[in-house]
């Protein structure tokens, strides 16, 4: 037998350098302690791939003399475990790229961490010794399990997490992180001084109307205006919400949870409409001159419009009505609040498709809804654009108290992260935009009746240009356009809160005014009855509104959580 010379062999440092230190393997096999060090064609691919020196042992030239065919034969198998060896590795790699889908922090972390491990294994030498093999194998290197990191907001958004859960505890928030977003105590707080406001109020506008001894008509007419200054800004939140889903809006998500608790107002108010509904169906003629068969049979002109102002399609209508308000208003909140649970981005798309024909109920359910409770106290006047007017007073009294009221919760400590100065100055141009829409549907209605001369529209504006209520029209002009016009047109103010606040406050009280000059002419058309009745009413609306805010935000986020365009509202920017 012809004696070769031993083929050299790859050492553990030499296979480490060929496979890289991003592909060694994380486990090795544990070595026989007693059994003499297995040759070259033997040897565990494991021991090699852990990234750490074994010893090796070196057959001595004269102890190699085999035939040509055992050489080859452990060169064949050596190589073909160098194969096994890097499709294991490719395939871990592959696994670990295919499950390791995390931010880039994460991925430098694990980077430097095999570079470590690599640097380790080439500082400590392949030594041959033909002993028995020494040190024991090292315990495979279990990986710290890592907590999934969730990839960071994309479009700029702040990202974060932990506001608080959502409504069902149903996972991490996607908002900034430590953000306080529940109402808490707070909510039993506005409960009660808000049931306490409506108790004082309502219960004493009732004894003073009472005590007028004229059957409740000034009463009446006083707690119509309080009930249609609640409700314009309970339909204006709605079509916030409706209007906010249908255009997939990127900048309000932080902003929208809000509207959709005023939303829900609607059901307060089903509730209060029947102080005005009953008596209606009961034959009371203190409000409406068509519930009275005698004023009917005189007026030609009422007399057709019975078979619209009768007492049985008043009532229908207005159960209409409501169930649009009710319907829409609640289920858009009870998705809201459900993704704040289940973080399902079709819910967002479910609320995209109802909102559509949610416009549509809605434009026409705040329409005929002013005509039948607001211009039918005139029946004989009629006007095209006035369901519009009232949607202009809707949309400009509820981004006042949209305003108002992220002013309180952020003063209480609450989405102090979340909404922006950059909010803010959206919802003051918001309030401008309806200011001067207000103002050219209001001019725009005057000036095609009075050019028009028609007897039966023009006697509606002439009682409100004469005597007492001439005051209020001018007051209307200068305070509903023409101040706010000017104190909101700059940027500045709509970026300052203090400014921002003042003049919310300051609109809504004009918006009251605009409401009792359509409605009280109808009881005295000489003078404005200003009497404390009016404020009474007032107090009690805005308490009943308080008392649901609280009721109903209590139990939920005060922001969506997993809305899928959060990111988007949380990094926008106004310029």
């Amino acid at each position: 037998m012809a004696s070769t010379k031993a083929k050299p062999r790859k050492t553990a440092k030499q296979s480490e350098s060929e496979l890289g230190p991003d592909d060694l393997p994380s486990q090795a096999a544990p070595a026989d302690e007693g059994s003499q060090a297995a040759p070259p064609a033997d040897e565990p691919s494991s021991a090699r791939d852990e990234g750490e020196a074994k010893p090796v042992d070196v057959k001595p030239a004269d102890d190699a003399a085999d035939d040509d065919a055992t050489k080859d034969s452990a060169a064949d198998d050596s190589a073909a475990e160098d194969e096994a060896a890097e499709g294991s590795v490719a395939a871990s790699s592959a696994d670990d790229s295919s499950t390791d889908e995390e931010p880039s922090d994460s991925t430098a972390d694990d980077s430097a961490a095999d570079e470590d491990a690599a640097d380790e294994a080439e500082s400590a030498p392949a030594k041959a010794e033909p002993k028995k093999a020494e040190a024991k194998e090292a315990k495979p290197k279990k990986e710290e399990a890592k907590p999934p990191v969730k990839a960071k907001a994309d479009h700029g958004g702040h990202g974060g997490h932990h506001g608080a859960d959502g409504a069902g505890g149903g996972g991490a928030d996607h908002g900034p992180a430590g953000e306080n977003i529940r109402l808490g105590e707070a909510g039993g707080t506005l409960l009660k001084v808000g049931a306490g406001l409506a108790v004082v109020g309502l219960g004493g506008a009732a004894a003073l109307g009472a005590s007028m001894n004229d059957g409740f008509t000034q009463f009446f007419h006083s707690y119509l205006v309080a009930f249609w200054w609640g409700l314009t800004i309970t339909l204006g939140a709605l079509f916030f919400v409706l209007v906010q889903h249908l255009t997939k809006a990127r900048w309000s998500p932080v902003v929208r949870r809000v509207a959709e608790i005023l939303a829900s107002n609607s059901v307060a108010f089903a509730l209060l409409a029947l102080v005005i509904i009953v008596p209606v169906m009961l034959g009371n003629t203190a409000l409406y001159d068509w519930n009275d068969p005698e004023v009917v049979a005189k007026s030609h002109l009422i007399h057709h419009k019975v078979g619209y102002l009768n007492t049985t399609f008043f009532l229908i209508r207005w159960v209409i009505y409501f169930a649009i308000w009710i319907g829409f208003g609640v289920t858009l909140l009870k998705r809201s609040v459900a993704q704040d649970a289940s973080g399902d981005p079709s819910i967002s798309k479910k609320n995209f498709a109802l909102s559509a024909p949610g416009m549509l109920l809605f434009g026409l359910s705040i329409t005929f809804a002013s005509i039948d409770t607001i211009m039918s106290l005139e029946a004989e006047w009629f006007s095209t654009m006035f369901g519009v007017y009232i949607f202009a007073g809707a949309q400009l009294s509820f981004h006042c108290v949209l305003a108002l009221s992220l002013f309180f919760l952020q003063g209480t400590g609450r989405l102090t992260k979340s909404v922006s100065v950059h909010h803010f100055h959206d919802i003051g141009k918001m309030m401008f935009a309806f200011v001067v829409f207000w103002a050219y549907i209001a001019f725009s209605q005057f000036m095609l009746i009075w050019y028009a001369d028609i007897p039966e529209e023009t006697v509606w504006f002439k009682s409100r240009f004469e005597d007492g209520w001439q005051t209020v029209s001018i007051i209307q002009l200068v305070g509903h356009f023409v101040i706010p016009f000017f104190g909101l047109v700059s940027r500045h103010v709509k970026r300052h809160k203090k400014a921002l606040a003042f003049w919310a406050v300051y609109l809504l009280a004009m918006h009251y005014i605009d409401l009792y000059w359509l409605i009280m002419p109808s009881f005295d058309g000489k003078q404005a009855p200003w009497h404390a009745m009016d404020l009474l009413a007032l107090i009690g609306v805005a308490g009943v509104m308080i008392a649901n805010f609280g009721r109903v935000a209590s139990g939920i986020n005060l922001r969506p959580t997993k809305d899928p365009r959060l990111a988007k509202s949380l990094a926008f920017e106004n310029f």
